[in-house]
């Protein structure tokens, strides 16, 4: 695609989209950020990305966009990947319609689906095989999707497939950090909770040395809140070290993943506390739109902050709630227009929760995500 199929704005949107989709080295993070992305590019009311099973001949997952959770639920399975969507399973070429309901292929749509009427979808190809399909529907700005929106998405796809196969190497050198992470283990075991604990044990032995009564209460009070959380970080630190030899797939699990993954973009370790069962009171979706958050709070502190210590707590009760503190720079004056911040509050409005990023309370950043959670 050239300057003459697309003027600067949309070349510019595609450049923003391309390096969005870049973002992130997690798959199903990938794979949200296509579509959303996507969507966008071409100004879409709904978008999907439907990735294709072994046998190619049908759809084993399908991410969506435009969609509320309450309009998800009320629709019920997702699709596999028969009529319209499965032109481009038969046919991997791209394909616009004006109105997907007078195709002959055209199945209908279940009870509770919003109309749907113009439509674009084209294939993303990953090492020469199809990975699966960008599917577009319902473009707000015009009655149709026109050629340059065609030409937008094929490149886009090109760029997601490059994507795609980054977070699938990833996975797999990620598996071969197991020896580096248990010594890493090993020296927060010694370098941060025992020194620690040995600290806190000094502070409550000078405590029988003060002379006033409320400077002691405030001493013990402190020494109290220091050992709840060394407590915090000894749960966190052992069950990395469990999760480590099992290779589990806990939500646990991936939010260290998560900050271990960080790691390199930030120079340093972020720290991590749990409280709560949270692998027991969330469910995948839930989860999913959490670590979607993460990796976004975490990627604008790696690009902007230049932060030399991170916080990340999760909770787990009548609410889930993510919050990451960091000591950088804090937020601009203005706020960046990007995807970011709005992706996280998106995502929180629509599970009924809300969202807040501001200035901590000597310095830095905080952003709190929290959404309502129903007890098992």
């Amino acid at each position: 695609m050239t300057s003459e199929h697309a003027g600067p704005r949309a070349l510019r949107k595609l450049v923003e989209a391309v390096l969005s989709i870049s973002a992130d080295l997690d798959l199903p993070a990938v794979l949200q950020r296509i579509v959303d992305a996507a969507t966008d590019l071409v100004d879409a009311r709904y978008g999907a990305l439907g990735v294709l099973d072994e046998t190619g001949t049908g759809l084993v997952q399908f991410v969506t966009t435009g969609l509320d959770e309450e309009t998800r639920r009320a629709i019920g399975d997702l699709p596999r990947g028969h009529g319209i969507l499965g032109l481009l399973i038969v046919d991997p070429r791209p394909i616009r319609l004006p109105d997907l309901r007078e195709h002959p292929n055209s199945y209908g749509f279940p009870p509770n689906h919003p109309p749907m009427r113009s439509f674009l979808g084209a294939p993303i190809v990953v090492r020469q095989e199809v990975f699966g399909n960008i599917y577009l529907t319902d473009k707000q700005s015009a009655e149709v999707f026109s050629d340059i929106d065609e030409e937008l998405i094929v490149a886009l796809a090109g760029a997601a497939a490059v994507a795609i196969e980054n977070a699938r190497l990833h996975a797999r050198l990620a598996e071969l950090a197991l020896l580096e992470d248990r010594e890493r283990i090993a020296k927060d075991l010694h370098d941060t909770v025992i020194q620690r604990l040995f600290a806190t044990g000094l502070s409550l032995q000078g405590t029988a040395r003060l002379s006033q009564p409320a400077e002691m209460a405030a001493r013990i009070q402190d020494a109290v809140e220091d050992l709840d959380l060394t407590v915090k970080h000894i749960r966190t630190v052992i069950f990395d070290l469990e999760s480590t030899a099992a290779r589990g797939t806990g939500l646990r699990d991936r939010v260290v993943a998560l900050a271990r993954e960080a790691r390199g973009p930030l120079g340093f370790m972020p720290e991590v506390t749990f409280d709560g069962p949270l692998d027991t009171l969330v469910g995948d979706d839930v989860g999913q739109d959490l670590l979607a958050t993460l990796r976004e709070a975490l990627s604008n502190v790696a690009r902007h902050a230049r932060a030399t210590t991170i916080a990340i707590h999760v909770s787990a009760g009548p609410e889930l709630v993510l919050r990451v503190e960091d000591d950088g720079c804090g937020l601009p004056e203005q706020p960046s227009k990007g995807l970011g911040l709005r992706n996280m509050a998106r995502r929180a409005e629509a599970l009924g929760g809300r969202f807040g990023a501001g200035p901590g309370a000597e310095r830095g950043t905080v952003v709190e995500w929290v959404v309502p959670l129903v007890g098992p």
